[in-house]
């Protein structure tokens, strides 16, 4: 009988208010080590809000973070990484001027005699890339990559940092089939790494394909937690939207 893996990450009673509303409000979250989590829901529905809290872009008002079971307080984006959770945003947060390298290591060069040593930056940034199975020269200006290149190159920065939790946020918006098809390898390698990745896209054939595991945000409150394989795609529509199955149902059932 196999036993099911405690969270990597727990998120307990999570609220966000801006004034009188409620971003969030008692949202639970649980990520499990080597799994690929689907936030969805529809716009407003919470899923940016609870990203900002969990990589330490914004304070919860009321709730925990627990990663490994321990207590977390995030002032910011950095805290977070600090202690293992990163996040490749849909608009690659990179120099297109720089290298492969230099991107991969920006903020966190490594030095000798007090000055950058590009060498070691080159061999962490091949040692990055090769984990991921990209063959990059790190040498190479990002600009004169494809995008979908420069997104691999954003996971290998964040995965630089012996990374737990990866979120990627909308991360095939740009992408065309071929380039999908790559960065899902990426992200099934990441998984037999064990690390738990987030993955928020607005593509159900793609949340089906890559997702174990979906939570449902609607109105910033939480609708539940499914196993994808369990879930049709007709019935997770209707708890996104919140309306009647018969009403969806010219959507089409999952295969």
């Amino acid at each position: 009988m196999s036993t099911v893996a405690p969270p990597l990450l727990e998120v307990r009673g999570a609220t966000v208010r801006f004034g009188v509303e409620s971003a969030l409000a008692d949202v639970d979250f649980r990520l499990r080590p080597g799994e690929v989590h689907s936030l969805m829901g529809e716009n407003g529905a919470g899923k940016s809000t609870l990203i900002k809290a969990i990589t330490g872009a914004l304070r919860l008002d009321q709730g925990e973070i627990l990663l490994d079971g321990r207590a977390m307080q995030f002032s910011t984006p950095a805290d977070a990484q600090a202690v293992g959770i990163s996040t490749v945003y849909q608009e690659i947060d990179l120099l297109p001027n720089l290298t492969v390298a230099e991107n991969i290591s920006l903020g966190r060069e490594p030095r000798r005699f007090g000055m950058i040593d590009h060498r070691a930056m080159r061999d962490r940034a091949a040692e990055a890339l090769a984990s991921l199975g990209v063959d990059v020269d790190p040498s190479s200006v990002l600009s004169t990559h494809p995008l979908a290149i420069q997104q691999l190159v954003a996971i290998a920065r964040a995965v630089s940092i012996e990374v737990k939790v990866l979120v990627l946020d909308e991360p095939t918006s740009s992408l065309d089939a071929d380039e999908v098809a790559e960065l899902f390898r990426v992200i099934r390698d990441l998984k037999t790494q064990g690390i738990a990745i987030v993955f928020v896209s607005h593509f159900l054939d793609q949340v089906y394909e890559i997702c174990d595991r979906v939570t449902v945000l609607r109105g910033g409150r939480l609708v539940g937690e499914y196993g994808t394989r369990e879930l049709l795609r007709i019935d997770l529509v209707e708890k996104m939207l919140g309306a009647a199955a018969d009403a969806l149902a010219p959507l089409g059932q999952r295969s």
